[in-house]
């Protein structure tokens, strides 16, 4: 299914690109990814939403994939919750926001703290308020690793995501990873996104203030604020949302729907989109009407 390419303008104007399909009387949905990956995640997910009647829009978040890198290193938690708020404004209208991990923190933060008419209803794809600290240092160690010396070729990064996600099944060629690296001029190829947002990830994991301020204490008082329909996604064998954290959300949102997926890690999409698929068009086509903007 082609996507439409188009160029967003973010929070104090920076662009953001995103990739858009399905019908333009659709009810708009908005996908927002994780630390590290681009729109390209979603692709199969715009797909199902586009064929189900919805006008899927999913983004590449600052720093990541097209979009640009914030020239003043401004990657806080707060700066990419203003960049979902100032792409819903420019839709025709509040889409339903979808949000993997990053996306998701920032979707929390946007509805539950800044804006909270900016989204019509908000899933969370294996991202609360509590998360295990294994989890993100998974997540964290597996950016930081090559960050500096990249890889002397595709095919090297496609051995080390394999070693990354040993659950799926191993890929043969690099497939598409030509969208996630870039070629520079000393011939090796780095992750497409800025470094300087994993500095300030760190930065704040390790300094206990910023780390209280955007962590655990700010998520959990932004998702008790929620006052739209919400949907928790967990991967069943995630490493980063426990049972634990999910009875802990839904003690802050007791009326969010909630949705355990077998098999699937932290990136659900990627490891089970069938069941990801379905899972989101269930809570979508009963929380809002099917095939047409409201």
């Amino acid at each position: 299914m082609d996507h439409e390419e188009s160029t967003f303008t973010g929070h104090n104007g920076l662009k953001i690109k995103a990739s858009t399909t399905g019908p333009k009387t659709g009810f708009p949905v908005m996908l927002a990814h994780g630390g590290g990956q681009t729109r390209h995640a979603w692709a199969k997910v715009l797909d199902e939403l586009a064929n189900a009647g919805y006008r899927a829009t999913a983004i590449d978040m600052r720093g990541h994939g097209d979009s640009e890198w914030a020239p003043d290193g401004a990657y806080d938690m707060r700066d990419f919750a203003r960049d979902l708020i100032a792409i819903s404004n420019q839709l025709d209208n509040p889409p339903a926001m979808v949000g993997a991990s990053l996306g998701g923190i920032a979707g929390m933060i946007a509805a539950g703290e800044l804006a909270p008419a900016s989204f019509k209803s908000l899933t969370l794809v294996d991202i609360a308020p509590k998360m295990e600290a294994v989890g993100v240092s998974r997540v964290v160690g597996f950016m930081q690793a090559h960050m500096t010396d990249g890889f002397s070729s595709p095919e090297e990064a496609a051995e080390i995501i394999a070693e990354y996600m040993p659950q799926r099944k191993k890929r043969t060629g690099t497939g598409k990873l030509d969208r996630y690296l870039r070629k520079r001029e000393d011939g090796r190829y780095y992750w497409h996104w800025d470094p300087n947002f994993i500095h300030h990830v760190t930065h704040a994991r390790d300094d206990a203030t910023e780390a209280k301020d955007n962590g655990f204490d700010r998520l959990s008082a932004a998702a008790a604020k929620l006052t739209l329909p919400v949907h928790l996604i967990r991967g069943g064998s995630s490493d980063m949302v426990s049972e634990e954290a999910v009875a802990h959300f839904q003690t802050l949102v007791p009326s969010a729907h909630f949705t355990d997926i077998a098999d699937a890690g932290h990136m659900v999409a990627g490891d089970r989109n069938d069941a990801f698929c379905s899972a989101i068009l269930s809570f979508l086509n009963a929380t809002h009407k099917r095939g047409a903007a409201a």
